[in-house]
């Protein structure tokens, strides 16, 4: 068999949902490359902090950087069977006089570990900035549509309205629970830092000649020049690996919004009343001409789905580490931390392009509204039968036996509502046509809901949208068939 592309297994992710920016944050290149700047960070600190190291060694490696051959570096791993020596062969072969230092007093896990939490970093602030976006998108869709009534569900049975914009409040709430839950995370992410082989930073300890102030030092230095702030106080070998399970039920509860928020659209699609944007030329079914599946909310409650369930992996990863490492976390951080990324990634995106191309159909909402009203009005109607001189019980129970038997009409013979006309007929409630209209102006059953719409979003969103300017509004959307 050849090694022809097509006879390989090709990761959807990256070939048919995610963006080509989360791809390079977890791609050789961008790993490698990261290697290489901390190993330079690294001798920058030392030499700083009084260490035999020269500028033209650091030169050296700086300008190698970039520099990265993957095919001399997988000839070393088939050697040393193991992958950052091979590196380090790898770029001492670039930076002969920089060979001697690079990696001094370090262990493996100061490029991975280091590198692991770099990519956490990057990966985490393209999320939050994508997730501004859809929020952005939301907020304005449930501005315009604050006050549209329209039946509100429980249990998927119609009960007292709300308004259209008001439910997509309900999905605006959670984004904002989730962003809160993104921020905080990568705000407060911290570096490994420069800990050693079991975390006693022993071999640093000895490079330094005793000097536990210049230890310390080192440790600061090259977390701040590697831009985080705060540094684990305390590791093994590794950092601990509840923070790679935190990150990824945090993406986990960003999937479970996505999920709701997509099958609420789903529900809706099949009522008629909303519908994720659907191109010219899209087919719905192969087989059925007239069908305007939602294809994408259905793709988006897969890709959710997905995450939900990768993120199990890192947290059994956790549980089962041995004092200061054990081995059997790598191969499972390899898959599970950066495929929940990359799953999020397409999830964002695809969730932003459905949210941006709803479109709402005001005269079936009103239809379906019309059905229901006269059931919903029946409390109201009973206040104004009583206000007009009529017994409470007795009409209570009027409007018991016509409400029976209008429902038997729509249910078991596919006819109209026609309650109001059986009220307007009955003597007992003495009221009209028009004086049961003036009972149902729908914008009566809605309560505060355009109010409330107006208050959260001045509230919560918009200041939320403040905050998000930091990671920036330009993100495009890539590689992704919506």
């Amino acid at each position: 068999m050849t090694n022809h592309p097509t006879n390989q297994y090709s990761n959807p992710l990256l070939e048919r949902y995610a963006s080509k920016q989360m791809s390079y944050i977890f791609s050789p290149k961008f790993k490698f490359s990261t290697w290489r700047r901390l190993w330079v960070a690294l001798a920058e600190c030392q030499k700083e902090l009084g260490l035999s190291i020269s500028d033209e060694q650091i030169d050296e490696m700086k300008s190698n950087i970039e520099n990265v051959d993957f095919e001399v570096a997988r000839d070393f791993e088939k050697q040393t069977r193991h992958d950052v020596m091979a590196h380090i062969h790898t770029f001492g072969q670039l930076c002969p006089k920089a060979k001697p230092i690079i990696h001094l007093g370090a262990t493996s896990a100061f490029v991975g570990d280091n590198t692991d939490l770099i990519q956490l970093r990057e990966a985490t602030r393209l999320l939050t900035g994508r997730l501004a976006q859809l929020i952005t998108i939301l907020r304005s869709f449930a501005s315009d549509y604050a006050e549209l009534p329209t039946l509100g569900f429980t249990h998927f049975q119609p009960a007292q309205l709300t308004t259209v914009g008001k439910r997509a409040c309900l999905w605006l709430y959670d984004l904002t629970m989730d962003y809160d839950a993104l921020e905080q995370f990568e705000s407060t992410l911290p570096f490994r830092g420069v800990k050693g082989t079991t975390g006693t930073q022993a071999s640093f300890l000895s490079l330094f000649e005793g000097d536990h102030e210049k230890v310390k030092k080192l440790d600061q230095m090259v977390t701040q020049k590697m831009g985080f702030d705060n540094v684990i106080p305390v590791t093994g070998q590794t950092y601990t690996r509840k923070i790679d399970s935190q990150a990824t039920a945090i993406l986990s509860g960003l999937a479970q919004t996505l999920h709701k928020i997509a099958n609420d659209i789903r529900l809706l699609q099949n009522l008629k009343e909303i519908e994720e944007p659907f191109e010219k030329s899209q087919i719905g079914s192969s087989a059925m001409a007239y069908k305007r599946n939602p294809m994408r909310s259905e793709r988006l409650t897969a890709l959710c789905r997905f995450i939900i369930s990768s993120a199990l992996s890192p947290a059994m990863t956790a549980a089962e580490q041995w004092f200061e490492r054990t081995l059997d976390d790598s191969a499972n951080k390899r898959l599970a931390i950066p495929e929940a990324f990359l799953a999020a990634d397409a999830s964002l995106i695809l969730g932003t392009n459905i949210s941006d191309g709803l479109v709402v159909y005001p005269k079936v909402i009103a239809k379906h509204i019309q059905e229901e009203l006269p059931f919903m009005a029946t409390e109201n109607i009973i206040m104004a039968a009583v206000k007009k001189g009529g017994d409470r019980q007795d009409i209570h129970e009027r409007i018991r036996l016509h409400s029976m038997e209008a429902g038997k009409k729509v249910k078991l013979q596919g006819e109209r509502n026609d309650l109001l006309d059986r009220i307007a007929t009955d003597e007992a409630f003495a009221m009209s046509k028009d004086d049961l209209s003036e009972l149902l102006n729908v914008k009566d059953f809605v309560g505060r809901a355009p109010q409330q719409v107006s208050e959260f979003l001045g509230h919560i969103i918009d200041p939320l949208l403040t905050r998000s300017k930091k990671y920036g509004n330009n993100i495009h959307q890539q590689n992704l068939n919506v």
